[in-house]
C-alpha cells in the first residue's frame, strides 16, 4: 500500500487545501472565524480519503472537522468576525477569542475540582483519577491530534491556555501514584492523542508501567482517533512496525491492551488503510473498541448507528459508547435531546445481532459519573426518563436507576427535574471517594 506523505492543514495554510476554492465565501469566513475560538486542523487523509467533496457544506466528514457559523453563539461570532474584517492586531484577536472561550465550558464534569489527585501532597496536573479502578494519564508529548474533531471537549488541550491544559512529563510520578493505589486496574493514555507520538517517546511512557511492581494493573488503554483521521500511523514502515511491536510488548508482558478507537460515521472504517491498519493492531494480540458521540448533523440517526456497529463487528472491533456531546462549546451545533438519543439508540440496537450489543448509551459523563439513558416508562400515570448509573464516584451508586421528569428538550443531566419531589436519589456533593483521593 502506497503510504502519502503527511501533510496538516490549519488557518495558516487553509488555502493550500486545493478543494477549498470549492466553498463560498461566508463558509470560508466562517472557518476563520470560529477557528480563532475553537482550534482546526486537518491533514490529506481526512481531505483526500474521507470527505465527499461533492457534499459538501453537509457532508458529515466535513462538518466533523470543519468549523461551521452556528457553532458558536451569533453575538460571539459577530465580535470576531468585525474584529477580523476590520485586520484587527493579532494580540487583540487572541484576547477576543480566549473572552469567548472563557464564555464557554473548557473543563466539564468538574475535571479541574474533582478529578486531579495529589502525591505527597502535590497535586498531578497529566493525571485524572474519577473512578476508583481507571486512571487517565495525559502524556506531555500527546497534546495534539491528526485532526480536531469540531465537537471536541478537549479543545483547551490545543490552544495553548495552560491554565486549563492536563499535561505531564514524569511517568515516574505516576508510577508512585499507582504503587499508593493498588485498587487501580487500568491506565488510560489520552490526550489529545497519544499515538501521534512517535514511537521512541510512546515507548519512554509505556516502558516504566510494564516494569514496575504493579501487580494491580491488569490492562493498559490508548484512546485515539488516529485508525479514523491517519490510519497510516499503523502502516508506515519501520514506525508503524515498531508501534506494533510495542503493542506486543505490552501483550506479552502479561497486561491487557485496548485501543479506544473513535469512530463518528461508518465512512471512516470503509478505507483500505483503515481497514488494514485495524487488522495489523488485532493481530498483535491488543482489542480495539469503539466509541463516539451522537452528533447533530453527524451521526443523528438510527441507520448509521447500526451500519457503525456491524461493520466494527466485522472487522473484529468492539462497540462500547455512544456518548452524549458534552456542552464544552459546539453543543449549541452537535446537541442532540436526551429523549430523541436515546430513541436513535434503541432503534440501532433492534436492527444489530448480539455480537454488537456491546454497546451502552447514550451515556453522559457527568461529574459524578457516567449517566446512562435506560429509556421512557410511566409511574402513576405520568411519563418518566429511566436513567442508569453505568460508573460513578461513588462505586455504590453503579447500576442504581432513578427516574427524571420525561423532558424532550432536555440535553445533559442538570437541564433534567428530578421526578419525585424530594431530588436526586444520590448526593450531589463530592463523596468519601473523593475526600481520600484528595487526602
Amino acid at each position: 500500500m502506497r503510504i502519502p506523505t503527511y501533510r496538516a492543514y490549519t488557518l495558516s495554510n487553509l488555502d493550500q487545501i486545493p478543494q477549498i476554492s470549492s466553498l463560498s465565501a461566508r463558509q470560508r469566513r466562517a472557518i476563520e472565524v470560529v477557528g480563532r475560538v475553537l482550534p482546526f486542523k486537518t491533514n490529506n487523509y481526512v481531505i483526500d480519503e474521507l470527505i465527499d467533496w461533492t457534499r459538501v457544506p453537509d457532508d458529515p466528514l466535513f462538518r466533523l472537522t470543519f468549523p461551521q457559523e452556528e457553532m458558536l453563539d451569533p453575538v460571539h461570532f459577530v465580535r470576531l468576525q468585525r474584529a477580523l474584517s476590520t485586520n484587527g492586531h493579532e494580540r487583540a484577536l487572541r484576547r477576543i477569542a480566549d473572552e469567548i472561550r472563557l464564555m464557554l465550558n473548557p473543563h466539564p464534569a468538574g475535571q479541574l475540582e474533582y478529578n486531579v489527585p495529589s502525591l505527597a501532597g502535590r497535586r498531578l496536573p497529566g493525571v485524572q483519577h474519577k473512578y476508583r479502578e481507571t486512571v487517565l494519564f495525559f502524556p506531555s508529548a500527546g497534546q495534539t491530534c491528526h485532526a480536531y474533531c469540531s465537537f471536541c471537549f478537549r479543545w483547551p488541550q490545543f490552544v495553548g491556555m495552560n491554565g486549563f491544559k492536563f499535561a505531564m512529563r514524569e511517568t515516574e510520578s505516576l508510577v508512585a501514584y499507582l504503587e499508593q493505589h493498588p485498587e487501580v486496574t487500568d491506565v488510560l493514555f489520552t490526550g489529545g492523542d497519544p499515538l501521534v507520538m512517535k514511537t521512541r517517546i510512546l515507548r519512554r511512557y509505556v516502558e516504566p508501567l510494564l516494569q514496575a511492581d504493579l501487580p494491580g494493573l491488569t490492562s493498559l488503554r490508548f484512546g485515539t482517533k488516529a485508525l479514523s483521521f491517519w490510519p497510516y500511523r499503523f502502516l508506515d514502515g519501520q514506525e508503524g512496525e515498531a508501534l506494533l511491536a510495542l503493542f506486543r510488548r505490552v501483550v506479552d508482558s502479561g497486561k491487557h491492551l485496548a485501543v479506544m478507537a473513535h469512530f463518528s460515521h461508518p465512512r471512516e472504517l470503509s478505507t483500505p488503510a483503515a481497514q488494514e491498519a485495524i487488522a495489523r493492531i488485532r493481530a498483535t494480540g491488543a482489542e480495539i473498541r469503539t466509541q463516539s458521540p451522537i452528533l447533530r448533523h453527524i451521526n443523528d440517526d438510527a441507520d448509521t448507528w447500526a451500519r457503525l456497529w456491524q461493520e466494527q463487528v466485522r472487522q473484529g472491533c468492539v462497540p462500547y459508547y455512544m456518548f452524549v456531546v458534552r456542552d464544552t462549546g459546539a453543543q449549541r451545533y452537535f446537541g442532540v435531546p436526551l429523549v430523541r438519543a436515546w430513541r436513535i439508540f434503541k432503534q440501532a440496537y433492534e436492527r444489530v445481532s448480539g455480537l454488537a450489543r456491546t454497546v451502552r448509551g447514550p451515556s453522559m459523563s457527568t461529574t459524578h459519573g457516567k449517566v446512562q439513558v435506560v429509556g421512557v416508562t410511566e409511574v402513576a400515570g405520568e411519563k418518566a426518563l429511566v436513567l442508569n448509573w453505568l460508573q460513578a464516584r461513588d462505586p455504590d451508586w453503579v447500576m442504581r436507576p432513578f427516574l427524571a421528569q420525561y423532558d424532550e428538550q432536555a440535553l445533559w443531566l442538570d437541564e433534567l427535574v428530578p421526578f419525585n419531589s424530594a431530588g436526586w436519589e444520590f448526593d450531589p456533593g463530592a463523596g468519601e471517594y473523593d475526600r481520600n483521593l484528595a487526602a
